[in-house]
């Protein structure tokens, strides 16, 4: 059963990592894909990878707080595919170092900033963009991802990255009513402890993953795939009576 059979989809921050995964997972379900990514390289990556399974894909690079970009991209999808059905806003990032998101003395205005300008706003200016295209194709889904962040605490750390990750889940109920009533339906996903690059400094290192590991009931890191089944749920007509909620996929994280 190809569960996005007829449809079209954007997915932002598909270089790598969950966004890549979950772009090749709903190419797979049928689904024409449109990925955006920053990196130029690891996009034309992403779109060789679904064609050489078969899968259709358009990239659009760019930066996601660049609002040209998700207009682009809408204009891609309809263009190339006829429409717009599903938004996969996946694109984010965290800031570690000198300056980085470390703690409320720590870091810098630029940082926070930029963290915000990603991770929320870059999700608010693809629905912008997106949802009016959704509804003139008549209707689909929204998934916003968000992180267990959203829903606990991460101590004296990653305070940029958890209110952006806690503004997305309130602009997805937001947006849910908006929209309910003409055939969109919005969803958080809240990922917990996965394994990506964009975690490797953690689980790479063998005292930090075994702290991870330990405050995960499960007992391991997540893989990118499962976090895409996920996505491909809330994006298909299995979740068609779900909207504003948000689906966790941490392990147990958030169960402690």
């Amino acid at each position: 059963m190809r569960r996005l059979a007829g449809k079209a989809a954007i997915v932002t921050g598909a270089g790598a990592g969950q966004g890549r995964v979950g772009a090749q997972l709903f190419a797979a379900e049928g689904a024409g894909v449109v990925v955006v990514d920053i990196d130029e390289g690891a996009l034309r990556e992403t779109v060789e990878l679904i064609a050489s399974a078969g899968g259709r894909a358009v990239a659009v690079p760019g930066d996601v707080a660049d609002p040209d970009v998700h207009r682009r991209a809408v204009d891609a999808a309809r263009g190339v595919y006829g429409g717009l059905h599903v938004l996969y806003c996946n694109a984010g990032m965290v800031a570690r170092g000198p300056g980085g998101d470390l703690g409320l003395e720590t870091v810098s205005l630029a940082t926070w900033d930029r963290i915000l300008a990603v991770n929320l706003t870059g999700a608010f200016l693809t629905c912008r963009a997106g949802i009016p295209a959704i509804v003139a194709s008549g209707g689909g889904s929204v998934i916003l991802t968000a992180s267990v962040g959203a829903l606990v605490g991460q101590r004296a750390h990653n305070h940029a990255y958890v209110a952006s990750k806690t503004a997305l889940v309130g602009l997805a109920r937001n947006l849910a009513l908006e929209y309910a009533g003409k055939g969109v339906r919005v969803n958080c996903l809240c990922p917990g402890q996965i394994r990506t690059a964009m975690m490797a400094e953690l689980y790479e290192d063998p005292a930090r993953r075994a702290w991870f590991e330990a405050m995960t009931p499960m007992g391991r890191f997540g893989e990118a795939r499962e976090v895409a089944a996920a996505a491909l749920f809330l994006a298909s007509d299995e979740s068609s009576f779900m909207t504003g909620t948000v689906l966790v996929v941490d392990g147990g994280w958030t169960a402690l």
